[in-house]
């Protein structure tokens, strides 16, 4: 591995004129005509240009093909510096980058021509570390500029340092140091462990630091106060077990001379074991810390974080400008994802240029507290012609930014009724999962198998979540159309006329299975079809992590012999949710997105489950159903508080 340009202990701050060899044009990019340039996330990118090292990339609007990420490198943040100096982190920028992305890398510091003289050079030994030839093609869509941010001459600039934040690695983590021997405290760069091995973090207040070698067995004496250990010996985790049993406040390994601070994490099976309850962090050798330490000096240490301007922004395939959103971890995976959204989002909005009878439900109405949003909507009753129903929704936050969104993932439901008297009135529509603090959701999901529940000329449409969950807005329309194809007198389509609501979910505990009894039914005169209709997922946490993070498999049987079987295999895949991103799950959210979940992710449609049933009945007579929920095929029966279902099912009768 090549050594980092500027390996810095601590802060230096230097301002000089800067120099590069790119030759920087005289003329400017177009300003504002007055003002300062001001802008939020959703408005449109202005045109800009920039020299880089192979000549000058130009950003043109409507012109310019795909996406556009911006990265602002700076020595001074550790979470940067372990990114560019694993290979591991760099792999997917030039082998995974989806084709239709650039991205344009620049420096926040004085030394902007060595770093992007340096990051071309780490993102060329990554690239050839699996086949140079063949990523010419992600090469050609990566550029470095030689010219620091402070001297572009455009919006760039305005736009990294208004968008500023400190949240989870953004913004600046430093650690301080001070002693009674120093005239003035030692900061340092610093990189928290992984988020999902570690569910601690670091106190507002001063710690003693003591000595604890390589801090692979436990320490005598180092009880109450932060461990300073090397990273040579054992592992992160060893480090960091091994010390918690000395009742240690805090673990702070620090990186070998010349070495590069790296991403703390577990390993295998380290990582299978429940989280562990203290904060730990990688620093730089410090010299004079290390020292005092040695000399038996007093050394305390505290820990800070500075605000700096953003390190990510981007400009998506229609030229609006948008947040990154978090980076749970140092890779370049997060730009692949949030590329991958701006694909899904491309092809999302191609598709709602297809032929439909739009009827708007909701536009950017509020959803907060007990009453959600609620609104009265008139069919013409030309509409329920249509054998295709699709709901269009968006959440967004109150402000354009990311930082005004809603804590933590929330499952949306949509409700209707159209006759108050009726068993289906208030029957679920739809269901969606919140985003964690990312207000960029937009998903299209076919729920035309419910077209009959649209059985009134006036139909009443409630979306709500949590009453005490933070506000969002929504925006809803009801899509109605024809199925594409070929349609004949002699082959009309077959169209949904009757819905038969099954079963309902419930607390995963015991006695799950004893509330459900076989549902008797016989098909309608005329059927041709019978479909089971189902929106099914997990949630809560019991000791098995049931029913959001555990296997578990909904049974439908039909007539005692046919087993019909929906299993969340993804809820235990660590990256599960990643894999939904290009299906419309919001990357880059601030909480552990990323995990598989029971039948859904966060920021994201929950799919209906669709099964032909019409071979397994006899649509002359009586036909049954029976649904069981299991957990590694067997009853649920937890030990700890139960998790729970949530489910809505149906029988959908065709002719």
């Amino acid at each position: 591995m090549a050594p980092l340009p500027r390996l810095l202990s601590h802060f230096t701050f230097v301002f000089a004129a800067v120099t590069a060899a790119a030759h920087v044009e005289e003329e400017q990019d177009e300003a504002p005509s007055s003002g300062p340039y001001s802008v939020e996330p959703g408005d449109l990118a202005a045109a800009f240009s920039v020299p880089t090292l192979d000549g000058r990339f130009v950003y043109e609007p409507g012109l310019f093909r795909g996406s556009l990420v911006i990265h602002a490198f700076t020595n001074k943040s550790a979470f940067l510096e372990s990114l560019w100096s694993s290979a591991e982190a760099l792999a997917p920028l030039v082998h995974e980058l989806p084709q239709s992305a650039h991205v344009l890398f620049l420096s926040l510091d004085d030394a902007a021509l060595s770093d992007a003289l340096w990051m071309k050079e780490q993102v060329q030994r990554a690239a050839t570390s699996r086949g140079f030839v063949s990523q010419r093609g992600t090469l050609s869509r990566l550029h470095f500029s030689p010219v620091p941010v402070f001297a572009l001459g455009n919006w760039i600039p305005a736009v990294l340092n208004s968008w500023g934040c400190t949240t989870h690695n953004c913004g600046l983590s430093q650690a301080v140091f001070t002693s009674g021997e120093w005239n003035m405290p030692v900061i340092v760069k610093r990189l928290d462990a992984r988020y999902d091995w570690l569910t601690k973090r670091w106190g507002q207040r001063s710690y003693r630091l003591v000595d604890a070698g390589d801090g692979c067995v436990p320490s005598p004496g180092v009880e109450g106060a932060v461990a300073w250990v090397s990273e040579d010996g054992c592992s992160f985790f060893t480090k960091v077990q091994s010390l918690a049993k000395s009742n240690v406040s805090g673990v702070l390994v620090y990186a070998g001379p010349g070495k590069p601070i790296r991403d703390m994490t577990c390993e295998g099976a380290e990582c299978d074991p429940p989280a562990l309850d203290v904060p730990a962090a990688m620093v730089h050798l410090e010299p004079s810390v290390a020292q005092a330490l040695r000399l038996g000096q007093s050394v305390n240490v505290s820990f800070q974080a500075t605000p700096s301007p953003k390190f990510f922004i981007c400009i998506d395939q229609q030229g609006a400008l948008a947040e990154m959103g978090g980076f749970l971890y140092p890779t370049f995976r997060f730009i692949n994802w949030q590329a991958q959204w701006f694909d899904f989002h491309t092809r999302l909005l191609n598709t709602l240029q297809t032929p439909a009878t739009v009827l708007s439900v909701f536009d950017r109405v509020q959803m907060h507290g007990q009453g959600g949003a609620r609104a009265i909507v008139h069919l013409p009753p030309e509409l329920l012609d249509s054998d295709l129903l699709e709901l269009e929704v968006s959440l967004s936050c109150p402000s354009n930014r990311d930082m005004s969104c809603a804590h933590w993932d929330r499952t949306v439901q949509l409700l209707v009724c159209c006759d108050p008297l009726s068993e289906h009135c208030n029957t679920e529509l739809g269901r969606w999962i919140t985003a964690f603090r990312r207000g960029s959701g937009h998903w299209l999901t076919d729920v035309s198998p419910l077209l009959p529940l649209l059985d009134s000329p006036t139909c009443s449409f409630t979306m709500k979540t949590d009453p005490w969950a933070m506000p969002w807005v929504v925006s809803l329309n009801l899509r109605f159309s024809r199925t594409n194809g070929t349609v004949t007198a002699e082959s009309p389509p077959l169209r949904p006329f009757r819905v038969t609501s099954l079963y309902t979910g419930g607390t995963f505990d015991k006695g799950y299975n004893k509330r459900y009894q076989t549902f008797p039914f016989m098909a309608p005169d005329s059927t041709k079809k019978v479909e089971l209709y189902a929106v099914i997922t997990g949630h809560g946490s019991d000791e098995n992590e049931c029913g959001e993070f555990c296997v578990t498999s909904h049974h439908f049987t039909v007539n005692s012999v046919y087993n019909n079987t929906l299993t969340f295999n993804a809820a235990d895949v660590p990256l599960g949710c990643t894999l939904k991103v290009s299906e419309g799950a919001v990357p880059n959210e601030y909480g552990t997105w990323l995990y598989g979940r029971g039948g859904w992710c966060c920021g994201l449609q929950v799919d209906p489950w669709r099964v032909d049933l019409t071979q397994q009945l006899d649509l002359s007579g009586w036909n049954s159903v029976l649904y069981s929920g299991l957990f590694q095929d067997r009853h649920p029966d937890p030990s700890a508080p139960p998790g729970y279902v949530i489910m809505s099912s149906f029988l959908v009768f065709y002719k």
